[in-house]
């Protein structure tokens, strides 16, 4: 299985700098059985039956970009810093612009309230021990914290204040993302009450996303490619939902790649979902057998991503190529703001 299988052409007029709004009004490519609707994420009301079950992951995305400074004598230099895991040794993982400038035990100050020291530093990041933690820590960091864009729209344009909500699930709980589960950030309010009133039931888990998402695949062989590892938990409770749904024959349908990885983890030592947490660094490609899922709610991934292999996996590769071919030919907007699409295998898992 080839890196190039999993190539495709994407016109850069595609890739979307700014949601939808609202967010239910984006576009939504429905894929099921052989027929492919142009639809908008609004019509899932009319699309999900009674008895289905939404799986929402409730990570909530720090605000991880910091813009600080560091201080030698009379010399005064610019950092930027990006918050990338909390450290078992204590404080955080980061990157950090220039790396190679910093040095261990310098102070970086970020605002009156909140500076950092660099306790440590390796050839590719470092890591920072905060002069502040708990909620003092969350409000220091959300007054001058930057949302951690992706790359391809940062290189585009900076954050700014709307991206503090539009980079934001309606329903983020658990503070630890460095990037959105961002299939999520198409619901509102609305939507989710029209869903409930539908009949649809929602089960909240957690996956911290790391900024390992966005890394690229570097093996041409994809089955010798290494995961990043991300936190995350399935609680008796959740786990019990989802059981029960499929117990009574309801669709058991993950909201984006992060719910489904985390689900198919607390899934791997048996044919069913059981209570879970930990780290998981599952690679999901085509041959894996799906335990839980039976259908996907995502955006438009990379071309060579391991997230447009993990597609590939549940949809068959032929299958992905033609709804990829259709998403840009029909000007489907692509990745973190772009549209959706709800992918239903012929043969469900």
């Amino acid at each position: 299985m080839q890196l190039s299988d999993f190539d495709f052409h994407l016109p850069e007029t595609l890739i979307a700098t700014r949601p939808a709004r609202p967010r239910s009004s984006a576009r939504l490519l429905l894929a099921e059985n052989a027929a492919i609707r142009d639809l908008h994420v609004r019509d899932l009301v009319d699309i999900f039956r009674p008895g289905d079950r939404l799986v929402l992951n409730n990570t909530k995305v720090i605000p991880a970009r910091l813009f600080g400074s560091r201080t030698r004598g009379e010399a005064v230099a610019k950092v930027e810093i990006t918050l990338l895991e909390p450290s078992a040794k204590g404080g955080w993982r980061a990157l950090a612009k220039p790396l190679r400038k910093l040095r261990e035990g310098e102070k970086i100050r970020f605002s009156d309230q909140l500076s950092a020291v660099v306790a440590e530093k390796s050839e590719t990041d470092l890591r920072l021990e905060f002069s502040l933690a708990g909620d003092d820590f969350d409000a220091a960091l959300a007054l001058c914290g930057a949302m951690p864009l992706p790359p391809y729209i940062a290189a585009k344009r900076p954050a700014d204040e709307a991206d503090k909500q539009d980079y934001q699930t309606v329903f983020a709980r658990h503070s630890g993302a460095v990037a959105a589960p961002t299939a999520s950030l198409h619901f509102d309010a609305e939507l989710l009450a029209a869903l409930r009133d539908k009949g649809v039931s929602f089960t909240e888990v957690t996956l911290h996303v790391g900024a390992g998402t966005f890394l690229p695949v570097k093996v041409e062989d994809v089955t010798t490619h290494k995961m990043h590892a991300e936190w995350g938990r399935v609680s008796p409770e959740a786990a019990a939902e989802i059981r029960a749904t499929k117990a009574a024959g309801g669709r058991v349908i993950p909201v984006g790649t992060t719910a489904l990885r985390l689900i198919e983890s607390a899934a791997r030592e048996s044919d069913e979902i059981q209570p879970w947490e930990g780290e998981t660094d599952i690679f999901i490609y085509p041959g894996f057998t799906f335990r839980v899922t039976d259908a996907l709610m995502t955006n438009f991934h990379l071309p060579k991503s391991t997230l447009l292999m993990l597609v590939s996996a549940l949809m068959g590769e032929a299958r992905i190529r033609e709804i990829y071919q259709h998403a840009v030919q029909n000007d489907y907007r692509f990745f973190s703001y772009g549209d959706s699409s709800l992918l239903i295998p012929a043969d469900p898992a």
